[in-house]
């Protein structure tokens, strides 16, 4: 397996998600660092590569710096995907700069600040011929693609109604000056035109999408900033409609005082209903009204006879729980095997292309501006 090599722009000192995109990226042993453009500030940019132990020659300023420092390498030493760990707004500029460039690209959601960037994006994304990853943490937990092919082999039989729920609480009373990740968040010309739900709530719908294989159609959506001053929605709620007349309920907040991470997702069908929780996220409940309820457990070989998607992301045996950075992880293995694929010359299997990417981005961005004219214009459906 060729090891790839990594570039990253953002995720500095004290920053939380380039953290989590390092160690996940290099969990598996297929990928590891070697460039970055860690901070807007060139000294702590260059800090955070000492620590990383990187080469200081491909510590970079900017992100523009390190496209063409790493450019001038010969092809075998450059990087061979650059991941984009910064606020919203400047995601686009830097996506784009770097499929220009020719790198691949995995980038942090939401994708883009509005949805006018995101299909410019895909367009070159089809244009190049790059691979692209958007990190949709939850589609990678083994239990969820379970739920997924449980769902598509119609055992459930056919879907009726989902509820999806996301509570948080960790901004119920931050204003953005106590908190580098609630400044940003909570600040429109850097995360967009919402908060929680371009946050958290654009986590939840991938999530309905993902394991129905139906997208949302339109929504109905109720948005509010419950914290004094705050410009940006810190809670809502959404009623959906997806296709083949789905219905659904979708809570997202993050003022929920004493929630951690509770995201949750019921899909019910006629026959039976499949229940996940994160915070629990090695089971997956499936419910039926004429029998014992079932709880599958990740790492046994019953999941993956029926799942594949889920024995591949699984490392562990059952009853050693796997978590948040494995899911991270999980999506970059397969992330990374697309680009290995493409490489070698060679289609990437369904299994390597089981990972979010363009087309969640831009979907993710129509879903943002949905459910914001919705709540803006008096609460009426707005289709997607």
């Amino acid at each position: 397996m060729k090891k790839l090599k990594m570039g990253m722009v953002g995720g500095g000192i004290g920053a939380f998600i380039g953290a989590v995109h390092r160690r996940s990226a290099r969990l598996d042993g297929g990928a590891d660092i070697v460039a970055g453009a860690f901070d807007i500030d060139p000294a702590k940019s260059l800090e955070q590569g000492r620590n990383l132990g990187l080469d200081p020659n491909r510590v970079y300023r900017t992100y523009q710096e390190m496209i063409k420092g790493e450019l001038a390498l010969p092809r075998e030493e450059r990087a061979d995907f650059i991941a984009i760990c910064t606020p919203n707004h400047t995601h686009f500029p830097i996506a784009k700069a770097c499929l220009e460039a020719g790198f691949n690209v995995m980038c942090e959601k939401p994708m883009t600040l509005t949805t006018a960037e995101a299909e410019a994006l895909e367009a070159l994304v089809r244009k190049t011929r790059l691979t692209f990853g958007l990190m949709h943490t939850y589609t990678g937990y083994p239990m969820v693609k379970l739920a997924r092919d449980i769902v598509k082999a119609g055992d459930i039989g056919k879907i009726r109604k989902v509820v999806v729920q996301y509570p948080q609480g960790w901004l119920y009373k931050l204003t953005g000056r106590e908190n580098m990740q609630a400044s940003w968040r909570t600040d429109p010309k850097r995360s967009g035109r919402a908060g929680c739900m371009g946050d958290i709530g654009t986590h939840a719908a991938n999530l309905a999408e993902f394991v129905t294989g139906l997208k949302i159609t339109e929504v109905l959506a109720d948005l509010s900033a419950f914290v004094k001053g705050r410009r940006l929605d810190d809670d809502g709620s959404v009623l959906f409609h997806m296709e083949k007349g789905v219905k659904g309920v979708l809570v997202a907040t993050q003022i929920a005082s004493g929630e951690e991470n509770d995201l949750n997702i019921w899909v019910y069908g006629e026959k039976k209903t499949v229940a996940w929780y994160q915070e629990n996220p090695n089971i997956l409940r499936v419910l039926d009204q004429t029998a014992p309820e079932q709880v599958w457990k990740r790492g046994n070989a019953y999941v993956a006879a029926k799942s594949p998607a889920a024995a591949r992301c699984s490392r562990t045996p059952n009853g050693h729980p796997e978590g948040f950075l494995e899911a991270f992880a999980n999506n970059y293995i397969n992330f990374c095997d697309t680009i290995r694929a493409r490489m070698e010359k060679r289609k990437p299997t369904a299994l390597e292309l089981d990972f979010p990417g363009i087309v969640d981005g831009v979907r993710g961005m129509k879903f943002i501006n949905a459910v914001c004219d919705s709540s803006e214009q008096g609460n009426v459906w707005k289709k997607i």
